[in-house]
């Protein structure tokens, strides 16, 4: 920029924009189309650092396996009359919609902005995290209402089918589970698809050994008391994911990030004197952003703007990072440090 004392600047460095106030009221802008670097890659491989990967293939393949396995699941269930094999193709099925979901969202958070949705549609893998956590705790509420009915009135159950097909429910949520295993921290979607799975096997196991206790003992309430374990065992194993996917939802500071020590950050960079106005929210279930105020006793200049930036990539992985620069000066102060938001 060749403008730099009293300037208003607007620069955009991939996901970085910077906003610096001088103190003469001269203003200029300068748009950058910022868009088109982003159309020039692939943004699910932003965050290297942290190691995103692009889950596409594997939400279709999960989806694929599980909906031929919750097919085969409630068809045996319902033939054997096990609600535990019922309740766990209910609990597969909202897993294979959600997987779905987290399918169509991922390829609709590779869309480009547009002059009307200006971070594109990468939200929508909140929506889709969101969606997973409502069928998860349907599914969980009709089972654990089935299984209590069931253990006041117990019904005979096909503990052989009921064992064989659980078996082979073990076998689908491993190899579904592995598709996550890599980079799934990353991402919410592929985290929480990655517990689900995993527990869905553990759930399985216990399906197996609900069938192999009714063969030998005969109780017919063991079938129903595995089910209601399945259902806490669900609530327990994914509270985590679904409170993270709720503040995602309402703009809370992602769970990785300390606020606190994001702040202390901006105030040791070099000549900030105060930091206010700090927001740091989920643009989508991969990516975060940050918009923060910094007033700084020297004038600044795109070292130091990138450096910042590049810090905050780096050591907190933000990747869309909005810095505006303010000199203090008490006859213009911030209307946002002076609690004026009109």
């Amino acid at each position: 920029m060749a403008e730099r004392e009293g300037a208003h600047r607007h620069e955009c460095c991939e996901h970085g924009h910077v906003h610096d106030h001088g103190g003469d009221g001269r203003a200029r802008v300068e748009s950058h189309s910022w868009w088109r670097s982003f159309l020039a890659h692939d943004h699910t491989h932003h965050d290297h650092d942290r190691g995103v990967v692009d889950f596409g293939r594997a939400f279709a393949i999960g989806t694929a396996l599980n909906l031929g396995f919750v097919a085969a699941e409630i068809g045996f269930g319902l033939a054997a009359n096990s609600l535990a094999l019922i309740a766990d193709g209910v609990h597969n099925l909202s897993d294979a919609i959600a997987l779905f979901a987290a399918w169509f969202a991922s390829w609709l958070g590779r869309l480009p902005p547009t002059d009307r949705r200006t971070y594109g549609y990468r939200r929508a893998s909140i929506m889709a995290a969101l969606l997973n956590a409502a069928l998860l705790i349907g599914a969980t509420a009709i089972i654990i209402f089935e299984a209590a009915r069931r253990l006041i009135a117990p019904a005979p159950v096909a503990e052989k089918t009921v064992i064989l097909v659980a078996a082979l429910g073990i076998a689908v949520n491993v190899a579904t589970a592995l598709l996550f295993m890599r980079g799934r921290e990353g991402d919410l979607n592929a985290r929480g698809a990655f517990i689900h799975m995993a527990a869905d096997a553990a759930v399985s196991v216990g399906v197996v050994g609900a069938g192999l206790l009714i063969a030998l003992t005969g109780k017919l309430w063991i079938d129903p008391l595995v089910s209601l374990f399945i259902g806490v065992a669900i609530i327990v194993g994914s509270w985590r994911v679904t409170r993270d996917t709720i503040d995602m939802a309402l703009d809370a500071v992602p769970a990785h990030l300390d606020p606190g020590k994001v702040e202390g950050y901006l105030r040791g960079l070099p000549g900030v004197a105060s930091v206010h106005d700090l927001h740091i929210w989920a643009m989508s279930t991969t990516e975060t952003a940050l918009t923060v105020h910094l007033v700084c006793e020297e004038p600044t200049d795109d070292k130091f703007l990138a450096e910042a930036r590049e810090g905050l990539r780096k050591g907190f992985a933000i990747q869309h990072v909005t810095l505006q620069v303010e000199s203090g000066d008490p006859a213009h102060p911030c209307a946002v440090a002076c609690g004026d938001n009109a």
